[in-house]
């Protein structure tokens, strides 16, 4: 029980000394609970649990201290990225959202690729290009490239079709210098929908190449 104290106590304490509790959105212009106090929060009670059960209130305080600085600095890192990458694609009809402290693009296949095809539209390359100026200016993320296709023509036709659009906006982020070894493709065809394939509108929702944008965990201890 001392030791829960000790984690309670740690925690609060650092949620007290972290500088941003709230900031204001880039685009409503409404306060919003920060990602690097939440960030901070959850590194905080981890190292503060870890110190506790190695030893004492003292072990606790340094591993709260240890924990928030890393996961507030996650926060604030991607907090920055985030309204980055939201001016660079407003109103290109890319989907921007974000799930903790990973980035989520939703890119819908209608303004990437044509139908049936794994060729990126030209207009559509000045958006790409503006993600990787982005993606070259916070380095300490890794980006993981998902295809998604509609249920029309067969499964492994859709798989194969998935995994060649990855690539390609792939293609296109290494030739603009996002480095190879941050980047991971694949496909997952029809079997991940976000909407009903019984309607035009849900199949083109389901035609996707999604990017999410993860912070390397080791760049921040």
């Amino acid at each position: 029980m001392k030791r829960i104290y000790s984690i309670v106590a740690c925690v609060s304490m650092i949620g007290l000394t972290l500088p941003s509790c709230t900031t204001v959105n880039p685009y409503t212009g409404q306060q919003q609970a920060s990602k690097a106090l939440k960030g901070g929060l959850i590194g905080a009670a981890g190292g503060a649990l870890i110190g506790a059960m190695a030893g004492d209130r003292k072990d606790a305080l340094k591993g709260a201290l240890i924990g928030g600085g890393i996961g507030g600095g996650i926060g604030h890192y991607m907090d920055r990225q985030e309204a980055e990458v939201r001016r660079q694609l407003e109103g290109t009809g890319v989907g921007v959202s974000r799930d903790g402290n990973d980035l989520i693009l939703n890119m819908p296949s209608d303004i990437t690729f044509g139908s049936g095809s794994a060729v990126i539209q030209p207009q559509f390359i000045d958006t790409l290009v503006s993600v990787g100026m982005v993606l070259n200016k916070y380095k300490h993320t890794s980006i993981s490239i998902v295809g998604h296709t509609d249920s029309d023509g067969s499964a492994s036709s859709n798989q194969y079709l998935s995994v060649s659009r990855a690539r390609s906006v792939a293609d296109v982020l290494s030739a603009r210098g996002v480095a190879g070894s941050r980047l991971l493709t694949d496909g997952q065809g029809e079997s991940s929908p976000i909407a009903t394939n019984a309607t035009s509108s849900g199949k083109a929702k389901n035609r996707r190449v999604e990017l999410r944008i993860v912070p390397q965990q080791n760049q921040f201890q």
